[in-house]
């Protein structure tokens, strides 16, 4: 199944419908619309083998979604700072309104990164701080547990709880079409740290009692992202079939707008120039190996200046395309209700991943 990923990125890389496009994140993207994968859970945990995930970073924010919060502190407490770049990015107008942060600060600076750790730092020591600057806005929590409409007749605001309301459908009608739990509420993305890039999840199951789930994805960081992004939505599947009295069968990927971050600077100005170049030659690759000449060639020719390589996700998933993918691990999750679900109720077994590949997310 990791395969299935190595191909999708291939196809990023190679596609005649690839596009280099400036992004959005003061770095240029090499793009591809629309693609599917989809993974049988029966088979084993899809689980990146090609590097080592950082597994309990994952799990930890499946734990925040699945609690309905926000607040970063959560996160930070549990030394899993994913959402520390984007809940930093989203308040720092207002830290710097304050002074906490100088207004001079430039993104993706060495200051930046300092002030991104003070930052981290202060929101794990500080409850009062975390409280006032710790919340990612309304994002994915807030939607899947708390969705919040004016209701009319009532002439009040009323919340829905879309993920209880989806178990409770399966367990109902578990061949239904209605099951759906959405995220991107429009009224409420301008106040989020970063809009829904994994939309809307749909779930279904057969007579037999195997559920699916899909997802649809509207943007997607393939290097970073997705990796995480498939883990989750398995172990996601597994919680809901369970808690639904069903058996987890197939989670499926549906991807809009998939992307390599090339760097920024003048070396993602170097990846424009060069985008077709580069093509031709992954296109040409013949063996694993060769991917590590390609890199070769990008490194030797690229401007760098350790800033701006860190950000270059294009010569981090050649590296992935270079190494034979491993056997699956193995996801247990203990049956317990989805809201009381901690860290050591997920476990993964036969975990036997190639090295890391570090890189910096884009914010």
């Amino acid at each position: 199944m990791a395969q299935q990923y190595l191909d999708h990125s291939k196809a990023i890389l190679t596609s005649n419908r690839s596009n280099f496009k400036g992004g959005s994140k003061e770095s240029g993207i090499i793009s591809l619309f629309g693609y599917q994968n989809e993974y049988d859970l029966r088979e084993g945990y899809p689980l990146l083998t090609t590097k080592k995930m950082a597994t309990r970073s994952m799990f930890h924010e499946t734990i925040w979604f699945l609690r309905g919060d926000t607040n970063i502190k959560y996160l930070e407490d549990n030394n899993a700072p994913v959402w520390r770049p984007d809940a930093f990015q989203g308040n720092l107008p207002g830290m710097k309104k304050e002074g906490i942060f100088p207004e001079s600060i430039a993104k993706y600076s060495p200051d930046w990164d300092k002030a991104m750790e003070e930052y981290g730092q202060r929101i794990k020591e500080d409850p009062g701080f975390a409280e006032r600057w710790g919340d990612a806005g309304p994002i994915y929590g807030k939607q899947w547990r708390r969705w919040e409409y004016y209701d009319h007749d009532k002439e009040r605001f009323v919340e829905i709880d879309q993920l209880r309301e989806l178990i409770d459908g399966l367990r109902k009608k578990p061949t239904g079409k209605k099951h759906i739990v959405d995220s991107w509420n429009p009224g409420d993305t301008p106040k989020m740290s970063l809009p829904p890039c994994h939309v809307l999840y749909q779930a279904t199951a057969n007579e037999e009692g195997e559920m699916e789930l899909q997802l649809y994805q509207r943007s997607c960081d393939q290097f970073l992202g997705v990796p995480f992004n498939i883990a989750s939505y398995a172990a996601l599947t597994q919680v809901i079939a369970q808690e639904a009295g069903m058996v987890p069968k197939t989670f499926i990927h549906t991807f809009g707008d998939s992307h390599f971050y090339a760097g920024i600077g003048k070396r993602t100005q170097w990846h424009k120039d060069n985008f077709r170049e580069l093509q031709k030659r992954i296109r040409n690759v013949s063996g694993r190996e060769e991917y590590l000449e390609v890199v070769e060639w990008i490194n030797k020719n690229a401007p760098s200046d350790g800033n701006e390589e860190k950000y270059d996700h294009v010569t981090a998933i050649l590296e992935q395309l270079s190494r034979e993918p491993k056997p699956l691990p193995k996801l247990h999750i203990s049956k317990k209700p989805f809201d009381q679900l901690t860290i050591d109720d997920f476990v993964v077994e036969d975990y036997n991943p190639h090295p890391p590949i570090r890189r910096s997310m884009a914010v």
